[in-house]
């Protein structure tokens, strides 16, 4: 499945306060809607279904 992406590198985490949704909800990376998340060590982690972008939230 191919699909468009900014060139964000799927392997670091940001941070959302220095990278906040350029449109709310939807990944920066790919544009995508679905996120899956998850909680470790008190750190709210976001990460897009289809890219695998993550953003601790």
């Amino acid at each position: 499945m191919d699909y468009e992406t900014k060139g964000y590198d799927t392997s670091i985490v940001y941070d959302y306060k220095e990278y906040p949704d350029v449109h709310y909800g939807r990944c920066d990376n790919c544009d995508y809607t679905l996120f899956k998340s998850s909680v470790k060590d008190g750190i709210f982690l976001r990460e897009c279904r289809r890219c695998g972008m993550k953003k601790s939230i």
